[in-house]
């Protein structure tokens, strides 16, 4: 699933866009207990807790693709004979109305998912009416399809503090005593994709809220396929394959110029408003490792260590190999934050035998909030 795809699915979770009629899913204590169960009529509802359990529901399809939202896919022997994939089309295909199936579900997530504390499992699925449009843009009433799905989210639940509070009806304090509290999705996942504004039965797209931790375990026992590292571990492994291939060859210069080259792909992938995610390889650093003059053997080096690391077909989201927002330069004392769209205005250089790291300041420069003026 792409950008625009994904949108237009989250765009359905507003009260006045979704067919959802009902809501399931347990509570499960930290002793890994189901403690209740319940299955909700979406219309019988109050509005403000519709509105709040729609949010909670739109928060699993947010996210950066590659880095929270991961697309997931089925091999043909999965979609024809598999148990996995027969639980996921009998959630969707009974609407989540058989608790043999929803059972089956939550026993699987309960057995297999590592998370500390109490959480929320919340099932939703609804009937979406997708409207065809014509070639010139307009909506055609008389032609759609239907494309049916299971949306599932784990949300930690949350033990609140007891405060004091100030009752302005009574004109008085009271106590406000402990409660628990559902916390935004942690993990999630939509099935079946939504790919070419229909169903996808060979696809699923899963949400991880953390960047550290994106619960592999999970992703095999539901899908049996391999999810790719989380994107911090991602992030770490290419800085230590880079920093040990090229060794006294990883100048600032060259770290300058991989920021740089990353940055200006990302940019220009948001200029040309491409719904499709952005993928670098190996070879799209290695050239760029070349054009700054590193030796040939270092750059060998890096190619084999950056295939050891990600696999030789990898196509990596840049955002998951260095943080193309910020520029930071640091010593054990001193930390350094630079525009990275200024990254020139830094540079290194050796005066009298002893190792400098220059800073352009022409104006505008404060210390401790007071302007200072260099002469």
């Amino acid at each position: 699933m792409n950008e625009k795809e994904i949108a237009e699915i989250r765009r359905r979770f507003k009260p006045e866009k979704n067919n959802i009629t009902h809501v399931c899913g347990c509570y499960v204590n930290d002793q890994r207990e189901i403690v209740s169960q319940f299955d909700q009529s979406f219309l019988e509802l109050p509005a403000e807790e519709t509105e709040k359990m729609l949010a909670t529901l739109r928060r699993t399809l947010s996210g950066t693709i590659g880095k929270n939202l991961i697309n997931l896919s089925f091999s043909t022997q999965q979609v024809v004979n598999s148990e996995e994939h027969q639980l996921l089309m009998a959630l969707r295909d009974t609407a989540l109305r058989d608790p043999v199936f929803t059972q089956a579900l939550y026993q699987r997530i309960i057995d297999t998912l590592q998370m500390d504390g109490s959480y929320l499992i919340l099932l939703a699925t609804e009937p979406y009416d997708v409207p065809a449009f014509t070639k010139d843009g307009e909506r055609d009433e008389l032609s759609s399809s239907v494309y049916s799905y299971v949306l599932c989210s784990i949300c930690p639940v949350k033990e609140t503090k007891p405060a004091l509070c100030y009752d302005i009806p009574g004109n008085t304090f009271r106590s406000l005593q402990t409660d628990w509290l559902v916390s935004p999705p942690e993990l999630g996942f939509l099935f079946p994709a939504f790919e070419d504004r229909a169903a996808n039965l060979y696809g699923a797209l899963y949400y991880s809220r953390s960047t550290a931790d994106n619960h592999p375990e999970l992703v095999d026992v539901l899908f049996k396929t391999e999810i790719p590292a989380p994107a911090d571990v991602q992030k770490e492994t290419f800085e230590s394959v880079l920093g040990d291939a090229l060794q006294n060859d990883c100048s600032l210069d060259v770290v300058q110029a991989v920021h740089q080259q990353l940055h200006g792909l990302i940019e220009e992938h948001k200029a040309e408003k491409d719904p499709e995610p952005l993928t670098v390889s190996r070879n799209t650093v290695r050239n760029v490792l070349a054009s700054c003059g590193v030796e040939t053997d270092r750059v060998t080096d890096f190619e084999e260590r950056f295939d050891e690391a990600f696999g030789t077909e990898s196509a990596l989201i840049p955002q998951n190999l260095m943080d193309t927002r910020r520029f930071e330069v640091k010593t054990p004392d001193v930390t350094i934050q630079v525009n990275p769209e200024r990254s020139d205005l830094v540079e290194t250089r050796v005066i009298d035998g002893a190792r400098y790291i220059l800073i352009r300041a022409d104006e505008g420069v404060q210390v401790n909030g007071i302007d200072v003026h260099i002469s």
